[in-house]
């Protein structure tokens, strides 16, 4: 592994030498190296060098591989590995890969111009920087699963019923804006979308595709329905009302969520507005002419009405089995409660 030079000194090939050095008698491999998870600052100030098995693991010099730490894999122990692989209810993610929120609209909330459209999913961060953004993991629980290894269960949210809820109760309201490119609100006539909802059990669900009516009661009637028939009761009951008289003021759908099983702050809804074709569920033609500029308005998702209820972990009476994802009630509580969805 190596030529031998004047005075019998080995002279040894890339990746071979003794003690992870070059020399020797060219017996012992390299391993890979990696930026290190912790290291000693150099005189300059600099840290995370390179280092052989990134310092944290050992170098088998007979295969030239890294054997890593617990907590650690791949060439050079180079990435952070996630614990019992997520309990086979989740997937281990790359920090620069994680999400800010659960929705789209936690990051477009709508409070500026800037903030404002329409689109699904949480929003990657990309611009953030980090050093260990593409080597540190965690895991990424699936719906209805909780916890740093995803192996606990999500239970039920609901209010609290000791609270002092005004009569008649107020539940919370999110108003849909869309806007038309040209604000004539009949260009939307013949078109379909579907809306997508994500439970406080992080389970999302789109709805079969809705038809755009030009009649405000049954476009609303539409909506509603398309929306109780989500799976698992995702929205036992909600109400809408439908306003498209004003081009200038866009298409106004008000949702107020008015079901027990849905008390209290809920995820804003997504409009799935873009074209899904062949292949593609659901199948929609898209609101393909919405308006992607204006001065000062675009299309969005808003809370309008906060409501009275509040959402807490078995309504506050009762304590969650992470095991089963079932509430054990306190005494003078039980399944009747309204916060109980299961």
């Amino acid at each position: 592994h190596g030529t031998c030079g004047v005075e019998d000194i080995c002279t040894c090939y890339p990746g071979w030498g003794v003690g992870g050095k070059s020399g020797g008698d060219c017996s012992e491999r390299f391993c890979p190296f990696e930026m290190a998870w912790v290291d000693g600052p150099t005189r300059e100030g600099y840290s995370h060098n390179y280092a052989e098995c990134s310092n944290k693991g050992t170098c088998n010099r007979q295969t030239g591989e890294c054997e890593c730490f617990p907590g650690f894999e791949g060439k050079g122990c180079g990435r952070q590995s996630c614990p019992d692989e997520c309990s086979g209810h989740g997937t281990c993610e790359y920090m620069g890969d994680l999400k800010f929120g659960q929705t789209f609209h936690d990051y477009y909330d709508g409070s500026t111009y800037e903030l404002s459209g329409l689109g699904t999913g949480a929003k990657i961060l990309s611009d953030t920087f980090s050093w260990d953004k593409d080597r540190a993991r965690k895991c990424l629980c699936d719906g209805g699963w909780t916890g740093l290894k995803c192996d606990l269960r999500v239970c039920p949210h609901g209010t609290d019923i000791m609270d002092n809820i005004p009569s008649p109760e107020i539940p919370q309201k999110q108003t849909i804006t869309l806007y038309d490119a040209n604000e004539d609100n009949t260009n939307f006539n013949g078109q379909t979308f579907a809306l997508q909802f994500t439970t406080k059990l992080n389970q999302t669900f789109s709805t079969q595709p809705i038809a755009w009516n030009a009649n405000d009661m049954t476009f609303a009637d539409e909506i509603r329905g398309a929306l109780v028939r989500l799976p698992n009761k995702a929205i036992d009951d909600v109400s809408v009302v439908v306003d498209q008289t004003s081009g200038a003021a866009g298409v106004s759908i008000e949702i107020e969520f008015t079901g027990d099983f849905v008390q209290g702050p809920q995820h804003k809804l997504e409009v799935l507005a873009e074209k899904c074709d062949k292949g593609c569920n659901p199948l929609i033609t898209g609101l393909g002419n919405l308006r992607s500029w204006h001065v000062t308005d675009l299309s969005t998702v808003k809370v309008t009405t906060t409501g009275s209820h509040e959402s807490f972990e078995c309504g506050n009476r009762g304590k969650c089995n992470y095991v089963t994802g079932i509430c054990e009630c306190y005494d003078g509580f039980g399944k009747k409660m309204r916060y109980d969805s299961l």
